[in-house]
């Protein structure tokens, strides 16, 4: 793995070659919004010069447009291995998505109704549900244990009762990495027959996502993290997504997902996502031989979809093994969440840290001044930092590999912080 050419794949991110600091910058900010590759760029300004029509008129450019946004639901259908098409639902991005559900769900549930949310979850998933307490809904919260920022399921567990409506979990914590069992959590919620929230939106450029295997009801990501544009997509089990009362013009269609797409959609941002699909599916194809397999019964985009995020992870694992012991190595540098790396299924490559004597803004603007980009302060995950004890103090420095990243920007990001350690 450390000696693979990527350059190949780099080239196709005109991003990658920006220079900064008299050098190629190195992106590694990828946990608030991936690069993208130039099919994305060149899908959507196709759209916008060609085929840039509102939807549903008998005239060519419109139904142009209807075969793109047609092909951007079905791209993220064979991406999440939904059932169909009419499952996937666009929007601006995952947190208006999740306001919209969220209401509609609660149209669903009675004064007294309970919905349980993690501490470990990014505000989005977090704020929707809390402000159903304005309906009388009960929102009980489960811990996380911060030695290493893993979920307590037996907190869960002992939250969960025969009350419970909705449990809202995230995949991976955007803060600090952490993987949760989402289809042991399904199984705990259909237990006394809740329904599974999914915000998949920092998981989803960093393995395979199966919504049958996982069991969940529902399921939210943010193409923009899987080097798309700016959007946000729900998958929901068709008969919930019918059964839902959603807020909308009384024109607009009344089945899934006419209902929830209000108004205009971004026609072009799906034209990009669909872009973002079609380059993972050729990622798959040409690097996924080895993962087949591992996902019998798939074939055609799906398999290749598959294979694509099984080889991401397959090349992030070691690197972000060699990224965080040398991030160990550092002294004063403590680092939050799981340290171990015996498997794929329990971190995303996001390394949350600080160093003693500087507060996480300056860690990241001393990195800034020399090409590195990464985050710091509390990415919205609020309950993550209040939890750990430091959100007065400035949160944590955020660090994020994604598969174009190299060993050489590690190295290079682990000297500069060496420097002010």
């Amino acid at each position: 793995m450390p000696g693979i050419d990527l350059s190949p794949l780099r080239v196709q991110f005109p991003a990658l070659a920006i220079k900064d600091a008299g050098r190629t910058a190195v992106f590694f900010d990828g946990p608030g919004g991936t690069q993208v590759p130039q099919r994305v760029i060149d899908a959507m300004s196709h759209y916008l010069a060609h085929t840039n029509a509102n939807h549903g008129g008998a005239f060519r450019t419109s139904r142009e447009s209807d075969v793109v946004l047609l092909g951007a639901h079905q791209g993220m259908a064979d991406l999440l291995n939904a059932d169909a098409a009419n499952e996937i639902v666009f929007g601006p991005n995952m947190t208006t998505l999740t306001f919209a559900l969220s209401r509609a769900i609660g149209r669903e549930l009675a004064e007294g109704d309970e919905v349980l949310i993690t501490r470990l979850d990014h505000d989005a998933n977090r704020a929707p549900w809390l402000a159903l307490a304005e309906r009388g809904i009960v929102v009980n919260e489960v811990e996380f244990d911060p030695t290493d920022c893993t979920l307590r399921l037996d907190d869960l567990a002992a939250k969960l009762n025969a009350r419970t409506r909705v449990i809202a979990v995230g995949y991976a914590s955007n803060a600090v990495g952490t993987i949760n069992p989402i289809a042991r959590i399904a199984e705990m919620a259909h237990s006394v027959g809740a329904w599974l929230w999914v915000d998949a939106v920092h998981y989803a450029p960093h393995g395979p996502i199966d919504v049958q295997a996982l069991g969940c009801d529902f399921l939210v990501c943010s193409p923009y993290k899987f080097f798309g544009p700016h959007s946000g997509v729900v998958w929901g089990k068709y008969e919930l997504l019918e059964r839902l009362r959603a807020y909308k013009v009384r024109p607009a269609g009344n089945l899934p997902p006419d209902k929830f797409e209000t108004g205009t959609q971004s026609h072009e941002t799906q034209a990009g996502v669909l872009a973002a699909i079609d380059y993972l599916t050729e990622l798959g194809e040409e690097f996924g031989a080895p993962f087949t397999p591992q996902f019998p019964g798939f074939s055609g985009r799906r398999l290749a979809l598959k294979q694509a995020l099984a080889a991401i992870q397959a090349y992030e694992q070691p690197l972000f093994e060699h990224f965080v012991a040398g991030l160990l190595a550092i002294p004063g540098l403590s680092f939050y969440g799981i340290r171990a790396f015996d498997r794929f299924d329990r971190r995303t490559p996001t390394a949350a840290f600080r160093l003693t004597g500087r507060s996480p803004q300056q860690v990241a603007e001393h990195l800034a001044r020399r090409g590195v980009y990464v985050w710091a302060g509390n990415f919205y995950a609020l309950a993550v930092t209040e939890r750990l004890e430091l959100e007065e103090s400035g949160g944590v420095v955020r660090a994020g590999l994604a598969h174009y990243n190299t060993y050489e920007e590690v190295d290079y990001c682990l000297a500069c912080l060496r420097e002010i350690a």
